[in-house]
Protein backbone atom coordinates (compact mmCIF):
# COMPACT_ATOMS: atom_id res chain seq x y z
CA UNK A 1 0.00 0.00 0.00
CA UNK A 2 1.09 3.62 -0.97
CA UNK A 3 1.53 5.59 2.20
CA UNK A 4 1.80 9.64 1.23
CA UNK A 5 3.25 10.98 4.38
CA UNK A 6 2.59 15.17 4.39
CA UNK A 7 4.61 16.75 7.31
CA UNK A 8 5.97 20.03 7.63
CA UNK A 9 9.69 18.82 9.43
CA UNK A 10 11.83 16.87 7.02
CA UNK A 11 13.82 15.31 9.83
CA UNK A 12 10.37 13.04 10.37
CA UNK A 13 10.76 11.01 7.05
CA UNK A 14 13.64 8.78 8.02
CA UNK A 15 11.68 7.45 10.78
CA UNK A 16 8.35 7.18 9.25
CA UNK A 17 10.04 5.22 6.25
CA UNK A 18 11.83 3.31 8.65
CA UNK A 19 9.05 1.93 10.41
CA UNK A 20 6.67 1.98 7.22
CA UNK A 21 8.82 0.26 4.34
CA UNK A 22 9.44 -2.01 2.62
CA UNK A 23 5.79 -3.24 3.62
CA UNK A 24 4.18 0.06 2.42
CA UNK A 25 5.93 1.84 -0.15
CA UNK A 26 6.12 5.90 1.72
CA UNK A 27 5.61 9.04 -0.61
CA UNK A 28 7.19 11.57 1.46
CA UNK A 29 6.00 15.09 0.95
CA UNK A 30 7.15 18.54 2.84
CA UNK A 31 4.73 21.02 3.20
CA UNK A 32 5.38 23.89 1.04
CA UNK A 33 6.30 21.09 -1.77
CA UNK A 34 5.31 20.42 -5.01
CA UNK A 35 2.31 17.74 -4.10
CA UNK A 36 1.02 17.00 -7.98
CA UNK A 37 1.96 13.23 -7.50
CA UNK A 38 -0.44 12.75 -4.55
CA UNK A 39 -3.36 11.79 -6.96
CA UNK A 40 -3.06 7.85 -6.77
CA UNK A 41 -5.24 5.46 -4.08
CA UNK A 42 -3.20 4.82 -0.47
CA UNK A 43 -3.29 6.19 2.72
CA UNK A 44 -2.60 9.92 3.51
CA UNK A 45 -0.61 10.30 6.68
CA UNK A 46 -0.29 13.94 8.00
CA UNK A 47 2.23 15.15 10.49
CA UNK A 48 2.22 18.90 10.84
CA UNK A 49 1.45 21.53 13.47
CA UNK A 50 -1.99 22.41 13.21
CA UNK A 51 -1.88 25.22 15.47
CA UNK A 52 -0.35 27.03 12.69
CA UNK A 53 -2.61 28.54 10.39
CA UNK A 54 -0.44 28.68 7.41
CA UNK A 55 0.93 25.15 7.32
CA UNK A 56 -2.95 24.65 7.45
CA UNK A 57 -4.11 26.47 4.97
CA UNK A 58 -1.61 25.30 2.41
CA UNK A 59 -2.72 21.65 4.23
CA UNK A 60 -5.97 22.28 3.08
CA UNK A 61 -5.72 22.93 -0.37
CA UNK A 62 -3.99 20.29 -0.82
CA UNK A 63 -6.82 18.02 0.56
CA UNK A 64 -9.67 19.76 -1.27
CA UNK A 65 -8.17 17.91 -4.05
CA UNK A 66 -7.02 14.88 -2.93
CA UNK A 67 -11.11 13.27 -3.42
CA UNK A 68 -9.30 10.13 -4.80
CA UNK A 69 -7.41 9.14 -1.37
CA UNK A 70 -10.17 8.17 0.80
CA UNK A 71 -8.49 7.30 4.05
CA UNK A 72 -6.49 10.26 5.73
CA UNK A 73 -4.82 9.28 9.04
CA UNK A 74 -3.63 12.14 11.47
CA UNK A 75 -1.06 12.22 14.13
CA UNK A 76 -2.06 14.11 16.56
CA UNK A 77 0.69 14.62 19.29
CA UNK A 78 -0.62 13.98 23.12
CA UNK A 79 -4.11 14.17 21.61
CA UNK A 80 -4.63 18.10 22.59
CA UNK A 81 -8.65 18.44 21.83
CA UNK A 82 -8.01 21.84 19.87
CA UNK A 83 -6.04 20.03 17.53
CA UNK A 84 -8.28 16.65 17.27
CA UNK A 85 -11.15 19.03 15.95
CA UNK A 86 -8.76 20.79 13.92
CA UNK A 87 -7.97 17.39 12.03
CA UNK A 88 -11.30 16.62 12.36
CA UNK A 89 -12.37 19.43 10.34
CA UNK A 90 -10.21 19.39 8.10
CA UNK A 91 -11.58 15.56 6.47
CA UNK A 92 -9.43 13.21 9.05
CA UNK A 93 -10.72 9.52 8.90
CA UNK A 94 -8.24 8.51 11.63
CA UNK A 95 -6.48 10.29 14.97
CA UNK A 96 -3.07 8.84 16.38
CA UNK A 97 -1.12 9.90 19.06
CA UNK A 98 2.38 8.94 17.59
CA UNK A 99 3.68 8.08 14.42
CA UNK A 100 4.23 4.18 15.43
CA UNK A 101 0.94 3.58 15.66
CA UNK A 102 0.90 4.15 12.38
CA UNK A 103 2.25 0.46 11.31
CA UNK A 104 -1.10 -0.71 13.33
CA UNK A 105 -2.92 1.55 11.40
CA UNK A 106 -2.32 1.31 8.28
CA UNK A 107 -2.63 -2.72 8.26
CA UNK A 108 -5.86 -2.38 8.97
CA UNK A 109 -6.82 0.08 6.48
CA UNK A 110 -5.24 -2.46 4.20
CA UNK A 111 -7.35 -5.65 5.39
CA UNK A 112 -10.41 -3.42 5.15
CA UNK A 113 -10.01 -1.65 2.03
CA UNK A 114 -9.09 -5.43 0.62
CA UNK A 115 -12.29 -6.48 1.96
CA UNK A 116 -14.16 -3.83 0.21
CA UNK A 117 -12.59 -4.83 -2.82
CA UNK A 118 -13.88 -8.11 -2.58
CA UNK A 119 -17.57 -7.19 -1.71
CA UNK A 120 -17.91 -4.26 -4.53
CA UNK A 121 -16.32 -1.54 -5.95
CA UNK A 122 -16.52 1.92 -3.55
CA UNK A 123 -17.93 5.10 -4.74
CA UNK A 124 -16.20 8.18 -3.99
CA UNK A 125 -19.63 10.00 -3.40
CA UNK A 126 -18.81 9.83 0.73
CA UNK A 127 -15.18 10.76 -0.11
CA UNK A 128 -16.22 14.49 -1.95
CA UNK A 129 -19.07 15.06 -0.03
CA UNK A 130 -16.96 14.86 2.84
CA UNK A 131 -14.20 16.89 1.82
CA UNK A 132 -16.76 19.63 0.95
CA UNK A 133 -18.73 19.58 4.83
CA UNK A 134 -14.64 19.95 5.73
CA UNK A 135 -14.02 23.12 3.49
CA UNK A 136 -17.25 24.70 4.46
CA UNK A 137 -16.79 24.23 8.62
CA UNK A 138 -13.57 25.13 8.39
CA UNK A 139 -14.09 28.30 6.43
CA UNK A 140 -16.89 29.13 9.00
CA UNK A 141 -14.68 28.22 12.56
CA UNK A 142 -12.09 30.30 10.84
CA UNK A 143 -14.11 33.81 10.32
CA UNK A 144 -14.20 33.26 6.24
CA UNK A 145 -17.58 33.96 4.06
CA UNK A 146 -19.19 30.15 3.62
CA UNK A 147 -19.41 29.38 0.04
CA UNK A 148 -22.67 28.11 -1.07
CA UNK A 149 -20.76 25.93 -3.47
CA UNK A 150 -19.39 23.39 -0.85
CA UNK A 151 -23.22 23.12 0.81
CA UNK A 152 -24.34 22.40 -2.63
CA UNK A 153 -21.55 19.65 -3.75
CA UNK A 154 -21.91 17.66 -0.16
CA UNK A 155 -25.65 17.68 -0.44
CA UNK A 156 -25.26 16.63 -4.27
CA UNK A 157 -23.03 14.11 -3.15
CA UNK A 158 -24.87 12.36 -0.14
CA UNK A 159 -28.11 12.24 -2.91
CA UNK A 160 -26.61 10.10 -5.35
CA UNK A 161 -24.53 8.17 -2.71
CA UNK A 162 -28.12 7.15 -0.27
CA UNK A 163 -30.14 7.07 -3.81
CA UNK A 164 -27.80 4.71 -4.72
CA UNK A 165 -26.94 2.11 -1.82
CA UNK A 166 -29.09 2.87 0.45
CA UNK A 167 -29.36 4.74 4.12
CA UNK A 168 -28.34 1.72 6.02
CA UNK A 169 -24.84 1.86 3.89
CA UNK A 170 -24.45 5.92 4.60
CA UNK A 171 -24.98 5.32 8.33
CA UNK A 172 -22.74 2.54 8.49
CA UNK A 173 -19.60 4.45 6.54
CA UNK A 174 -20.31 7.77 8.62
CA UNK A 175 -19.91 6.18 11.54
CA UNK A 176 -16.96 4.55 11.16
CA UNK A 177 -14.58 6.91 9.60
CA UNK A 178 -16.09 10.31 11.28
CA UNK A 179 -17.35 11.67 14.84
CA UNK A 180 -18.70 14.68 16.50
CA UNK A 181 -20.43 17.38 15.51
CA UNK A 182 -18.80 16.43 11.55
CA UNK A 183 -20.46 12.68 12.04
CA UNK A 184 -23.78 14.31 13.34
CA UNK A 185 -23.74 17.30 10.40
CA UNK A 186 -23.57 13.92 7.83
CA UNK A 187 -25.92 11.37 9.19
CA UNK A 188 -28.87 13.69 9.49
CA UNK A 189 -28.18 14.82 5.53
CA UNK A 190 -28.45 10.73 4.83
CA UNK A 191 -31.37 10.29 7.22
CA UNK A 192 -33.32 13.29 5.47
CA UNK A 193 -32.50 12.71 1.85
CA UNK A 194 -33.66 9.27 2.58
CA UNK A 195 -36.92 10.32 3.99
CA UNK A 196 -37.32 12.60 1.36
CA UNK A 197 -36.79 10.13 -1.51
CA UNK A 198 -39.03 7.86 0.77
CA UNK A 199 -42.47 10.07 0.52
CA UNK A 200 -41.95 10.65 -2.82
CA UNK A 201 -40.47 14.11 -2.92
CA UNK A 202 -39.62 16.22 -6.34
CA UNK A 203 -35.50 15.86 -7.20
CA UNK A 204 -35.73 20.12 -6.50
CA UNK A 205 -37.71 19.36 -2.80
CA UNK A 206 -35.18 16.70 -1.81
CA UNK A 207 -32.21 19.00 -2.25
CA UNK A 208 -33.99 21.84 -0.79
CA UNK A 209 -34.40 19.61 1.75
CA UNK A 210 -30.90 18.15 1.63
CA UNK A 211 -29.38 21.57 1.98
CA UNK A 212 -31.18 22.56 5.04
CA UNK A 213 -29.80 19.05 6.30
CA UNK A 214 -26.12 19.68 5.39
CA UNK A 215 -25.89 23.46 6.51
CA UNK A 216 -28.47 22.56 10.02
CA UNK A 217 -25.99 23.23 12.61
CA UNK A 218 -23.57 25.24 10.51
CA UNK A 219 -23.90 27.74 13.36
CA UNK A 220 -22.06 25.25 15.44
CA UNK A 221 -18.62 26.48 13.77
CA UNK A 222 -18.82 29.16 16.15
CA UNK A 223 -19.46 27.55 19.10
CA UNK A 224 -16.08 26.85 21.92
CA UNK A 225 -14.65 23.76 20.49
CA UNK A 226 -14.39 22.65 24.99
CA UNK A 227 -18.44 22.53 24.68
CA UNK A 228 -18.39 20.77 21.50
CA UNK A 229 -16.27 18.36 22.57
CA UNK A 230 -17.38 17.65 26.13
CA UNK A 231 -17.66 14.25 26.69
CA UNK A 232 -20.06 14.59 29.68
CA UNK A 233 -23.37 16.43 30.28
CA UNK A 234 -23.18 20.14 29.43
CA UNK A 235 -23.69 22.32 32.28
CA UNK A 236 -26.87 24.88 32.38
CA UNK A 237 -24.43 27.88 31.15
CA UNK A 238 -22.73 25.55 28.26
CA UNK A 239 -26.57 24.31 27.51
CA UNK A 240 -27.15 28.20 27.20
CA UNK A 241 -24.59 28.71 24.72
CA UNK A 242 -25.30 25.35 22.73
CA UNK A 243 -28.65 26.80 21.87
CA UNK A 244 -27.35 29.54 20.05
CA UNK A 245 -26.45 27.36 17.34
CA UNK A 246 -29.75 27.54 15.44
CA UNK A 247 -29.40 31.79 15.56
CA UNK A 248 -25.98 31.82 14.39
CA UNK A 249 -26.27 29.72 11.97
CA UNK A 250 -29.04 31.60 10.61
CA UNK A 251 -27.11 34.95 10.73
CA UNK A 252 -24.23 33.39 8.70
CA UNK A 253 -26.17 32.42 5.99
CA UNK A 254 -29.34 35.14 5.76
CA UNK A 255 -26.45 37.34 3.47
CA UNK A 256 -25.03 34.81 1.08
CA UNK A 257 -26.44 35.17 -2.22
CA UNK A 258 -28.28 32.33 -3.34
CA UNK A 259 -29.97 30.65 -0.09
CA UNK A 260 -33.43 30.15 0.10
CA UNK A 261 -35.87 31.52 2.65
CA UNK A 262 -36.78 27.55 3.45
CA UNK A 263 -33.08 26.98 3.89
CA UNK A 264 -32.92 29.54 6.40
CA UNK A 265 -36.20 28.39 7.73
CA UNK A 266 -34.69 24.75 8.39
CA UNK A 267 -31.49 26.09 9.91
CA UNK A 268 -33.11 28.54 12.47
CA UNK A 269 -35.94 26.02 13.18
CA UNK A 270 -34.77 22.75 13.46
CA UNK A 271 -35.14 22.86 17.24
CA UNK A 272 -38.86 24.08 17.38
CA UNK A 273 -41.58 22.16 18.20
CA UNK A 274 -45.20 21.83 17.43
CA UNK A 275 -46.32 22.31 21.23
CA UNK A 276 -43.91 25.49 21.27
CA UNK A 277 -41.43 24.27 23.92
CA UNK A 278 -38.64 24.21 21.26
CA UNK A 279 -36.02 26.90 20.57
CA UNK A 280 -34.99 29.77 19.70
CA UNK A 281 -38.30 31.11 18.86
CA UNK A 282 -40.63 29.08 20.67
CA UNK A 283 -42.48 28.52 17.35
CA UNK A 284 -45.93 26.75 17.76
CA UNK A 285 -48.36 24.66 15.41
CA UNK A 286 -49.19 25.79 12.10
CA UNK A 287 -45.94 28.25 12.46
CA UNK A 288 -43.62 25.27 11.55
CA UNK A 289 -43.12 24.99 8.02
CA UNK A 290 -43.33 20.82 6.59
CA UNK A 291 -39.22 21.12 5.63
CA UNK A 292 -38.95 21.98 9.06
CA UNK A 293 -40.86 19.19 10.71
CA UNK A 294 -39.17 16.48 8.69
CA UNK A 295 -35.54 17.98 9.33
CA UNK A 296 -36.43 18.01 13.12
CA UNK A 297 -37.53 14.16 12.90
CA UNK A 298 -34.32 13.43 11.03
CA UNK A 299 -32.24 15.47 13.49
CA UNK A 300 -33.10 13.83 16.77
CA UNK A 301 -33.06 10.57 15.31
CA UNK A 302 -29.19 10.66 13.72
CA UNK A 303 -28.64 11.98 16.85
CA UNK A 304 -29.94 8.84 19.26
CA UNK A 305 -28.52 6.72 16.09
CA UNK A 306 -24.56 8.28 15.65
CA UNK A 307 -21.59 6.68 17.88
CA UNK A 308 -20.10 9.05 20.62
CA UNK A 309 -16.57 8.65 22.79
CA UNK A 310 -18.95 7.95 25.64
CA UNK A 311 -22.07 5.71 24.41
CA UNK A 312 -22.81 2.96 21.49
CA UNK A 313 -25.09 4.14 19.10
CA UNK A 314 -28.69 3.71 19.82
CA UNK A 315 -30.66 0.81 17.84
CA UNK A 316 -32.66 2.38 14.50
CA UNK A 317 -35.89 0.82 16.41
CA UNK A 318 -35.13 2.12 19.98
CA UNK A 319 -34.59 5.44 18.51
CA UNK A 320 -37.79 5.31 16.74
CA UNK A 321 -39.73 4.69 19.65
CA UNK A 322 -38.55 7.69 21.33
CA UNK A 323 -39.50 9.65 18.47
CA UNK A 324 -43.19 7.98 19.03
CA UNK A 325 -42.84 8.88 22.45
CA UNK A 326 -42.71 12.60 21.44
CA UNK A 327 -46.42 12.76 20.77
CA UNK A 328 -47.42 16.49 20.54
CA UNK A 329 -43.98 17.81 20.15
CA UNK A 330 -43.55 16.05 16.48
CA UNK A 331 -46.22 15.61 13.56
CA UNK A 332 -47.67 11.76 14.36
CA UNK A 333 -48.59 11.35 10.62
CA UNK A 334 -44.55 12.42 9.53
CA UNK A 335 -43.52 10.03 12.87
CA UNK A 336 -45.49 7.48 10.85
CA UNK A 337 -44.15 7.49 7.38
CA UNK A 338 -40.40 7.96 8.44
CA UNK A 339 -41.16 4.39 10.33
CA UNK A 340 -40.00 2.81 6.85
CA UNK A 341 -37.08 4.97 6.71
CA UNK A 342 -36.11 4.39 10.43
CA UNK A 343 -36.22 0.39 10.15
CA UNK A 344 -35.04 -0.49 6.59
CA UNK A 345 -31.96 -2.95 6.73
Amino acid sequence: MLVYFVTDEPTKLPAIRAMLEPQHAVVPWVLGGDATGLRSHGVLMVDIDLRQMSRVDQLRFILEQLTSIREKLFVVHNLSRSMVAQAHALGATAIISRPKEAILKVAQIEEAEAAEENAANPTQEMDEGVVAFASMFSDVRRGRPLKLVDAKRATSKIITRVGQDGLSTWLDEVRRYHEGTFQHCLLVTGVAVAFGLDVGFSGGDVSRLGMAATLHDIGKARIPLSILDKPGRLDPEEEEIIRRHPAIGYDLLKGVSGISPEILDGVRHHHEYLDGSGYPDGLAGSQISDLVRLLTISDIFAALVESRPYRPPMARQDAYQILCGMEGKLEGALVKAFRKVALAS
